[in-house]
């Protein structure tokens, strides 16, 4: 079975907060799941689009976690200037799940719980598990497909990966149609998402890219890039996916963590393709002498850092990746010699703007004093 022959069930009727959604509509739909303290309605809005004729339904989440903003952003971007015209099947989309979070600029509800530890939720239960049965059971369980998108925690920013299940033949699938550089192979946690969507028959991925209460334009374009590949992978759209640069699965990361205090020299940036033993900073005192450089323990990928230059000892610096030393080359090459590498590099620089990258100078070690 081929990518464009992936089978759904046929006419399939589709109901979200009671509103029947017919064949070619395209509607505004205010999904309930709670109260204020005055008791006025407390809504999640979604935005579904179908097509004309049946075919898979996918839908997109945004803001499950209230600070990260990357998915508002890629859908907005997506419906406003992007308008997916489909030939079949359906997206749904919801930019802002934790309603509540995003008033607040928090990653958490009121209730202090993580959406995406709640999965599927509870009818009866908390705050956050009565919001994720209602999106759950209202959205997430009518559809065929899934991509949820997500940015770093706070004072970190990540270079835009997909995160799947690439046991699961779905989400392999959808984790390759969606056209990113980099892919991590992963179940996720119990209780988000994703797991537990996969878990019950509904291949999701998520897309791991920038800052948190940032809207940046080159991962919005590569999140709306992404989901348009999809679409045309499944046949929703006409046209062909847009290719990356090169593409890798990951199966296993690490984190490279400061060994002493001190003020942070960054040498390597989000995306860069690194070496076994290649200098990723240098920590300096606060008067500016060298104390430690900090190496790359594996062949990889810089999947994250921090964009915090004061560290402890113990604090995470850079996330990598880990490929092995022929990939690495293979790559290195690929870029090398590419002509089309604009989003790879706008993406690159991008995401280091606010971070001071300088070349490391020293071949030596300084031991600490």
């Amino acid at each position: 079975m081929t990518v464009r022959e992936t089978k759904v069930a046929k006419n399939r009727e589709l109901f979200i907060a009671g509103r029947k959604i017919l064949p070619g509509e395209k509607v505004n739909v205010h999904l309930p799941f709670s109260e204020t303290y005055l008791g006025s309605p407390i809504s999640v809005p979604v935005r579904v689009i179908c097509g004309e004729k049946d075919g898979p339904r996918v839908f997109l989440t945004g803001a499950i976690h209230g600070d990260e903003l990357t998915g508002i952003g890629i859908i907005r971007e997506l419906i406003y200037d992007h308008f997916p015209e489909l030939t079949c099947g359906t997206l749904i989309c919801m930019p802002v799940v934790n309603v509540y979070g995003l008033e607040h600029h928090s990653r958490y509800l009121p209730d202090r719980r993580d959406l995406n530890r709640c999965f599927p939720g509870s009818q009866n239960g908390s705050l956050s598990s009565r919001l994720a049965h209602s999106v759950y059971n209202e959205v997430i369980s009518q559809c065929d497909y899934g991509i949820d998108f997500h940015s770093a925690a706070v004072r970190r920013t990540n270079y835009p990966n997909i995160r799947a299940d690439m046991r699961n033949k779905g989400a392999n699938k959808l984790a390759k149609m969606f056209g990113s550089e980099l892919i991590v192979d992963g179940k996720g946690p119990a209780g988000s998402l994703r797991h537990t969507a996969v878990k019950n028959g509904v291949p999701v991925v998520i897309l791991e890219a920038g800052e948190v209460w940032k809207n940046e334009p080159s991962v919005v374009e590569t999140g709306v890039r992404g989901v348009l590949n999809v679409l045309k992978s499944l046949g929703m759209m006409e046209g062909e996916p847009k290719k990356p640069l090169f593409q890798v699965i990951a199966r296993k990361t690490k984190w490279v963590r400061a060994e002493c205090g001190g003020f942070l020299g960054f040498h390597a940036k989000p995306g860069d393709v690194v070496e076994k033993g290649q200098p990723l900073a240098t920590n300096y005192s606060i008067f500016g002498s060298e104390k430690r450089s900090l190496i790359s323990p594996e062949y990889g990928i810089v999947l994250g850092m921090s964009t915090m230059p004061a560290v402890k000892p113990g604090e995470p610096v850079y996330h990598i990746a880990v490929i092995n030393e022929p990939t690495f080359k293979k790559i290195r090459k690929r870029i090398d010699q590419s002509s089309d590498k604009l989003l790879f590099n706008r993406l690159q620089s991008d995401l280091s703007t606010n971070i001071t990258i300088e070349e490391h100078t020293s071949s030596d070690e300084i031991p600490l004093p």
